[in-house]
This record gives C-alpha cells, structure tokens and sequence, in this order.
C-alpha cells in the first residue's frame, strides 16, 4: 500500500502516544514524538521511508502557522507588551549569540553554528501552556509575561525562517539579504491592502451560501494557496501561510476559519511531529549521550539566566524572573521546523540535526518536572537571603483589626477588594506584584507588598485579628503552603480559597479549608441563571436551582453519617415547599377582595406572605389589604396547594 499503510501505521501509534501522554499529564506532541522514534527507521522500523510522510507534514508546518496566524492578536501584549515585544526580541538575538559561541565550543563550523542559535532562540508554546495549566499557573504574572513572549517568539519564526538561509550564504551577500526583506514588505503590503478589502467580502459571499464545507474548502485554499505563492517568490512557504492567517483573523470570519481549520491543522500536524522523531537515531543518542546532555545543560542553563535576566530588568521581581527562566529554558517544536530547513538547504548535516532533534525532545520532557522546582527554590531563596523589606500603603492609623485578608491582587482579589470597599469592609491585599500594589496605592486600597506564603508577611497583614482570610491566588503550590501555615498557627480562621478543578477542591478540604470556589462552575450557574431568567422562570426557583447545584459541588464529604441524614431530610422538606410567585390580573379571584374576606389559607392550605405594588414589596401584608390588578403575589405551601385551579380563578 505504500503511503498509504505508513499513514495508516503512524495515526494508530500517534494515538497510543497521545494517550499515554495524556494519561501522564503531557502535551500530546511528546507522545507523538517518542512514537515516532519507535515506528521509525532506526527503531521497530514499521515505516522504512520517512521522506514522503514529511512531504505531506510540510502542510501541516504551513497549516500550524495559518493557525497561528488566526489566533494573533495585539491585544494579547498589551498586559506585558513591553517586556513582550522588547524583552522577547532581545532575548532571541542574546540567545543566538549564545548558541552560535556554544557551536564553535561543540567544534562547529560557523554557518551551523549560526543555525543552532536560531533553534534555541525558541521556547514550546505547547509544552509551556500544558505546563501552566497543569501547575494552575494560567492567570498568573508569571503566565503572562511567558505569554507575551512566546507570541513575539513565534512571530520570529517567520524572519528566521526568511533569515537564516540568507545569513548563513556567503555566496549570497547583503544583496540577496535586502532583496529577500524588499519581496517580504511587499508581499505584506499587497497582502494586507488586497486582504483587508477582497477577502472579507469573498468570505462573505461563501458565508452566505451556508455551505460548511466549501467554506472550510475556501480556507484551505486561501491559507496553502497564498503560502504557494509566496514559495514562487522564493520566500518560505511557511511564511505566506502565516501571513494569510494574520490577514483572515482581522476578519468578522476568523474565528469561525480558525475553528474550521484546528482538527485539519492537528491531523497534518500529527504526521509532522511523528515524522520528526522517525528522524532521531536511538543508537545515535546511545553513543553520543555525553555531547547531547552538555548541549542540554549549556541550553537549558544559558537560556535560563537570559530569560530571567531580561524579565528582571523590565521590572519584574520575586518569584517571576525564576518562573520564567525555568519555564521557558526548553527548545522549541518550531526549532523543527527551522531544523527541517537548515538540513534540506544543507546548512546544517545529519549529525548536527541529530544532536539538536535530541536535545529539543529531552528540554520538552524535563519542563514540567523543572517548571515545578519554581516555588520550593523561591522558598529557599527567601530562607536564605535577606529579608525584603515591606511596603505597606494606606493601611489604617490604627492598625488592621476584624479585617478581612486577600491574599492575592489579580483580577479576582481586585473585584473583591473593590467590593468590600463600598461596603465599608476593612480589608487587606497581598500581592507581589509592583504594578499591582501601585495600582492598589492609586485606588486607596490597603495593601502589602511581599509574598503571602512567607509568615512575616502574614504577619504584617495581622493575621491573628483577622476575620478572614481569601486566597486568590491561581497557583496551587503557592495556595497549599499558606493554608498549611494557616491552619497550624490559626486553626479556627475561615479560609476561602479559588480552586482550579475538582481535585485541588478536594485536596483543599481535606487541608481544613472552609470554603473552595471553582470559577468555571459559578460562570456555568450564571450562564444557566440568565437563560432561565429568559425563559422566564420564576426567580425563586432558579435560586432554588442555583443553591441546590452549588451544595451538591461544593458540600465537604463527612464520615457523620447522621449530619448527612439530617441534610438530606432538610433538602427533603424543602423541596415539599415551594414559594410561587404570580400575577394578579382583572379576571383574578383576588381583585378587589381582602385576604380575611377570601379566606385564602382556609380554602387553599397556601398562605400568602408578600405582595410586590407599584416596585414595593409589603411582607406579610395584612388581612384587611385589599388586592388589586398588577399585583405580583407571593405565597408559600406545597407545590400543588400554590397553583390555583384554573375554573376558580374568574369571578362567579
């Protein structure tokens, strides 16, 4: 069968990679990379011939960019565009620098060595993301400002991939140099004068013959069609896919091509990821195990400090430069990209791609595992180092006292601490972050700069006299080690803590923690609440709704099996009582007539406890009130007793 049996072949073992990987908490791309290695010509040998498999995951590199293009937005650095746009590009041009002195270190020519610089300038936005989320780290600084990078990372993939091949030419000269740049602008400048006044109106036109599949047909031709083009320019292929991205996302159909185009895009990219690792020679990494593992060290240690320095001299201290030093020291999946051009345009040779492939599959697997030490070797660095001084702003003249603690200044302590501050709550915030405590000075908010799972900033904070203590806090480590100090030294203070799924809520309780809140189920229930109030449910009832959902997630497990008895009688008594609300209307049996004249709870079993007229509500209103049309009534008894019978409800 040929090709097609290796396709065949590499889509079934892609699928048990990606389910080990998945099971073991991995990006999938590192189960399809070992499985490539198993399946591939080195290995087992299932698939002989790699070369017309990498043929085909050319169009899922060209499809990976198209993607990324799509998902491109500014407004993902504005939070951190300068130490993203910045920082980032000058830790790519420190990086090459300092993979082209590890090349000539290694006895490497200096072409190749020019090349293993570009490769190591790039981080695994993959790897990283899956990380992060595994960590609960989404939402954090740290997060941020790895984001930020990563995209101007990615964006530099398209120059290098210009670049490069230029650059290590000599026969070329600045020249070609210039003129490759001169066809690049242009390129752009057509594409985005054509892009944003053709394309729109030809998706348009698509859009509305409301055919899903020549839509997703018009977007593969426009992102493989535009990246042809731009290969007959003899400029990457790669590139214009990206370009064509860029150009459809600013589209009001970009994120419908985007969506069209991820399950053909993870296909494509699959073949490419497995076709890669059929590449890397075990015996090579066995007989050269000591040169791959200083190429990893020197990468992973060099990189490291770059990137930490660099985040540090925009600002950011504490736990941020370490959390992206040792986040972001790994190569990246587009290096295989960059690594695929250099050994084709014969910049680099198999040997070199080898060593580079093998290092790029080891930095992916050690991250998570190094990731994690960020928060222990802060830890000690803190036990170790002089203590920082406090700043404290706006803290009352006489001290903090029945206060409320938020630990953590985010997007979720701000909205609490903006509430608690039109209540007239008093309250503290722990944050690390200078931007946030400036922020937090600007509003009048007290608050305390330092880190809220070191005691003397607890400590600052006053913890004894407090009456409560929130962590906002996304990272789970951080949040474990304040609830353990806590709950040692404060047993008796309520906790309430931001969970990210139902293990850590578990893991949580099971801490003493007095309350854990999942954001992602109270935007479920508030998106269920806005729909039943547009069907227009009865607002008791969807409270109702709402509070019987949020004891069933959020109730702690118990080993009182008579408490557990006592709830669910309680549960069973109140759902044997229904509060029903209802509009009186000129027809009604009520109108015009008092409570002591129909003798409702006599006749009915209901009784009526509240009357809402002319937007005032009158609780349990008297016997002598006289009812009359448009007024909304509350009554109170058992479902079937609260519903009048319809043959009642006119006047005799």
């Amino acid at each position: 069968m040929g090709i097609t049996a290796d396709i065949i072949i590499i889509i079934v073992a892609a699928l048990l990679g990606g389910l080990i990987a998945q099971k073991m908490r991995q990006p999938l791309l590192l189960g399809y990379l070992l499985v490539g290695v198993i399946i591939g010509p080195f290995s087992v040998g299932l698939v002989t011939d790699p070369h017309d498999v990498e043929k085909l995951a050319e169009i899922g590199v060209a499809l990976l960019l198209f993607a990324l293009g799509l998902e491109f937005s500014l407004q993902d650095l504005k939070p951190v565009k300068y130490v993203a746009l910045i920082g980032g590009s000058i830790q790519i041009l420190l990086t090459i620098g300092y993979g082209y002195l590890i090349g000539l270190w290694l006895g490497w020519e200096t072409d190749p060595s020019l090349w293993l610089g570009g490769l190591i300038s790039l981080s695994s936005t993959m790897v990283i993301l899956k990380t992060l989320m595994a960590q609960g780290m989404i939402g954090t600084l740290s997060s941020r400002v790895m984001v930020g990078i990563l995209i101007v990372q990615d964006l530099a993939v398209v120059l290098l991939l210009i670049l490069l091949p230029q650059l290590s030419n000599p026969a070329a000269g600045l020249p070609v140099l210039w003129f490759a740049l001169f066809k690049s602008i242009a390129f752009l400048a057509v594409m985005f004068l054509l892009g944003t006044r053709l394309l729109p109106k030809f998706l348009a036109m698509i859009a509305r013959w409301n055919c899903r599949e020549l839509f997703l047909l018009t977007i593969i031709t426009i992102g493989l069609g535009i990246g042809y083009v731009t290969y007959l320019l003899n400029l990457s292929f790669a590139f214009g896919a990206f370009i064509a991205g860029m150009v459809l996302s600013e589209s009001d159909y970009g994120h419908q091509a985007l969506s069209d185009i991820i399950p053909l895009r993870d296909l494509f990219g699959l073949l490419f990821f497995t076709s890669v690792g059929m590449l890397l020679d075990p015996a090579f990494l066995l007989e050269n195990w000591s040169g791959v593992l200083q190429l990893v060290l020197l990468v992973a240690i060099g990189k490291s400090l770059i990137l930490a320095g660099i985040v540090r001299s925009f600002g950011y201290g504490n736990i941020i430069p370490l959390a992206v030093g040792l986040g972001m020291f790994q190569i990246g999946e587009f290096s295989f990209v960059l690594g695929r051009v250099g050994l084709e345009g014969g910049f680099l040779n198999l040997e070199q791609y080898s060593y580079v492939l093998s290092a790029t599959i080891i930095s992916m697997l050690m991250t998570p595992p190094v990731s994690a030490l960020t928060v222990p070797l802060y830890r000690l660095k803190q036990r170790h180092s002089k203590k920082e001084l406090l700043e404290s702003i706006n803290i009352p003249q006489e001290g903090l006292h029945e206060h409320i603690i938020i630990a953590g200044g985010g997007r979720v302590g701000r909205h609490v601490a903006h509430i608690l501050s039109q209540l007239e709550v008093p309250f503290v915030v722990i944050d690390l972050g200078h931007r946030t405590i400036e922020d937090f000075k600007r509003l009048g908010y007290p608050a305390i700069y330092g880190d809220a799972a070191q005691r003397v900033v607890l400590d600052a904070a006053n913890l004894a006299e407090a009456r409560q203590l929130l962590i906002t806090i996304p990272h789970i480590t951080t949040t474990e080690a304040i609830v353990h100090f806590v709950h040692q030294h404060y047993p008796d203070l309520d906790i309430v803590v931001r969970s990210v799924g139902a293990e850590q809520m578990e893991a949580l309780y099971a801490d003493g923690v007095y309350m854990v809140i999942r954001p992602e189920l109270e935007a479920g229930l508030e998106i269920a609440r806005q729909v039943l109030l547009n069907l227009n449910i009865p607002i008791p009832i969807i409270q109702k709704f709402t509070d019987a959902s949020r004891q069933d997630h959020y109730q702690q497990l118990s080993d009182n099996r008579a408490g557990l008895d006592n709830i669910r009688l309680l549960q069973k008594a109140r759902d044997l009582i229904e509060l029903s609300w209802e509009e009186l209307d000129e027809e009604s049996l009520l109108v015009g007539h008092s409570l002591r004249q129909l003798d409702v709870r006599q006749s009915t079993g209901a009784s009526v406890v509240g009357i809402l007229r002319e937007g005032e509500f009158t609780a349990n209103p008297s016997a002598d009130l006289v009812f009359k049309a448009g007024d909304l009534i509350v009554s109170i008894g058992r479902p079937d007793l609260c519903r009048w019978p319809r043959e009642k409800r006119k006047k005799e």
